[in-house]
């Protein structure tokens, strides 16, 4: 959940430790801090619990300089987020600092160990007792140390420490959650992602469960955690380092909507013949005939990405004609799947780290399964241990809750849908390329949704207020009705929820009154006989909730007048494909969340409680 950056080379460390911070923040803000060694080996730390600009402050006041150090942004799991709390945290002479991103399983046991040979702790994390861990095992070595103490950790980490003790040099381990290591000249980064280090360096490489690096200004040392020398491949980063700023946008969430126009069409070029309907998946190990022998589908996710799987399943199972079975990832393990070397299993991941999808992901390899992961970050854990991934071009996202993260996934589950169909022979020519058409038409109508943002204003005037909300969708655009709640709830922090339309006269409408926003989904497929009757029952849904005085907002396709008879406000997208159309509705209640948490003066990009990538369970 935290981030952690570090820095070693010609430069000062405090600014550029600082700014990495700022570009993690995402990841946590109950508080963070920095340290530094200076040329005479002194060590000063600085943390301040809340946001950022709290350490900032503290910096201000109190200066602090040197030439290497690293820094730590967090997200609370074991003690309040207080000052105290706040990494990094010492040993108890002061002489070695860490930052920590993860959980120690194993911390009580290790803290009574520890205290019974003198150690004092002053902190309620889990975080302490790595410090003094190492303290016990220093010899003069840092390395050294620091391969003794993490062979004892039980549980998932990524650590970055420094001692004044053996000066110049940052040591880095990983087993979990993500590290990613920049090169530069006579200069070395370590962070938990990207965007913290991509102003300086686009030449980077991604640690795996086991390595330990060791950065000094003449370079970065590998091994693993029996201290056996190792390599790993240098990746240079695409994304151009003003992708990770706002902008000119007031929010890194607006921008990322306003974004995905081009995260989409970037997902699909390079992919997909529009003349000719083909689909070329080159990342990928699993030959076609393999692929065409699957007899199952399991898609595993998390959150947002589980709503885009729920989405996926409609399109495999219409396109390909295969079963389909969609897991969070959080449960998979847990109910002993029942998983074969017949079985497909797709890890859908923004990160490519998440912890439970990560976890599942080895689960279904360990029963014979073949993955495959659906991600956006190149190199990542999962994507690593996949037999191919389908990585999505949304480039950073920063906001916590994910926009264009979102609608490249479901880009990318079509694109793999057609991809089965095809090798399955169960999609013919004709229909490709009709749905490659309607495909490359998606980011032009992305922005033409985009460009009524305006109309959003006078709409949530009588909405804000609201302290429940009720999200109702048909089929594939249940789902969709199921993101939509979730925007709003993270960000609005209003109560919503998301139901299949059919199931309302099952329970949900004793919820009704005048009091209750409903959004329902109200599109539809012309040339689609399925979609036409859908379209017809939720309909009747909305009359169902005007009956009972409800306030109903529609999104529908355009020239679709029984709508507009029926419901209070509606919201209008261009007309689209059946399964494409879950890509253009989901953005309306992108910008409905957005506008409302903007009007009741909620933090947009950093909603309470909550992280972007969650690297731990």
């Amino acid at each position: 959940m935290c981030g952690i950056i570090g820095y070693v080379g010609r430069r000062k460390p405090v600014p550029i430790i600082l700014d990495g911070l700022r570009r993690l923040e995402y990841r946590g803000y109950d508080s963070a801090g920095l340290a530094v060694v200076d040329e005479d080996q002194n060590l000063s730390v600085r943390r301040a619990s809340g946001k950022l600009h709290n350490l900032e402050e503290a910096v201000r006041l109190n200066p602090l300089d040197g030439w290497y150090g690293i820094g730590h942004t967090r997200w609370a799991t074991h003690g309040r987020p207080t000052e105290e709390n706040a990494h990094p945290h010492r040993d108890s002479k002061g002489n070695i600092v860490v930052v920590h991103n993860g959980i120690v399983e194993n911390y009580l046991t290790l803290k009574h160990q520890l205290q019974e040979e003198g150690h004092v702790f002053v902190t309620e994390t889990d975080t302490e007792i790595i410090p003094h861990l190492i303290e016990k095992y220093f010899e003069g070595n840092l390395e050294s140390a620091v391969l003794k103490a993490v062979n004892q950790l039980r549980g998932v980490f990524a650590l970055a420490c420094i001692s004044r003790l053996d000066p110049g040099k940052i040591v880095v381990a990983r087993n979990g959650p993500p590290v990613v290591v920049g090169l530069g000249e006579g200069e070395y980064f370590v962070a938990s992602d990207v965007p913290a280090i991509l102003s300086h360096t686009r030449d980077v490489f991604f640690l795996q469960d086991g390595d330990l690096a060791v950065l000094t200004p003449d370079g970065v040392k590998l091994t693993d955690l029996q201290g056996k020398a190792i390599k790993r491949q240098v990746s240079h980063v695409l994304w151009d380092p003003i992708m990770a700023e706002k902008g000119g946008y007031k929010h890194f969430m607006l921008k990322e909507i306003f974004e995905q126009p081009r995260a989409v069409r970037d997902t699909i070029l390079g992919r997909v013949g529009q003349e000719t309907g083909r689909v070329f998946l080159d990342e990928m190990q699993i030959q076609p005939k393999e692929f065409e022998q699957f007899s199952s589908v399991k898609i595993v996710a998390c959150g947002t990405s589980w709503h885009a799987a729920l989405a996926g399943k409609f399109m495999i199972e219409r396109l390909a004609r295969i079963p389909v079975e969609v897991d969070y990832g959080s449960e998979f393990r847990y109910r002993d799947p029942i998983i074969s070397p017949q079985t497909l299993t797709v890890l859908i991941s923004q990160s490519g780290e998440t912890a439970d999808t990560l976890a599942a992901q080895r689960e279904a390899k360990a029963k014979g399964s073949r993955t495959i992961a659906i991600c956006n970050v190149m190199g990542s854990m999962i994507s690593r241990e996949a037999s191919g991934t389908l990585l999505t071009h949304a480039g950073p996202e920063i906001g916590v809750a994910s926009t264009k993260a979102f609608t490249s996934q479901l880009t990318a589950l079509f694109i793999l849908a057609m991809y089965l169909g095809q090798v399955r022979k169960k999609l013919d020519t004709e229909s490709s390329v009709a749905l490659a058409q309607d495909l490359f038409k998606i980011p032009g109508k992305l922005e033409t949704v985009l460009s009524h943002d305006a109309d959003y204003d006078g709409l949530v005037r009588w909405l804000h207020k609201s302290t429940d909300f009720l999200y109702l969708g048909r089929g594939i655009h249940y789902p969709i009705a199921l993101e939509g709640a979730l925007k709003l709830k993270e960000i609005s922090y209003i109560h919503a929820e998301g139901y299949p339309a059919g199931e309302m006269k099952h329970g949900p409408n004793a919820l009704i009154d005048e009091t209750l926003p409903t959004v329902v989904v109200a599109t539809m497929d012309e040339n689609d006989e399925g979609s036409q009757t859908r379209f017809e029952k939720t309909l009747s849904n909305i009359q169902e909730v005007k009956a009972r005085g409800g306030k109903v907002i529609a999104i529908a396709t355009e020239g679709a007048p029984e709508v507009q008879k029926v419901a209070d406000q509606v919201i209008w997208i261009p007309p689209a494909s059946e399964l494409l159309l879950p890509v253009l509705e989901v953005v309306p209640m992108q910008l409905l969340a957005y506008h409302i948490a903007v009007r009741r003066g909620c933090d947009v990009d950093q909603p309470r409680n909550l992280a972007k990538s969650v690297t731990v369970e």
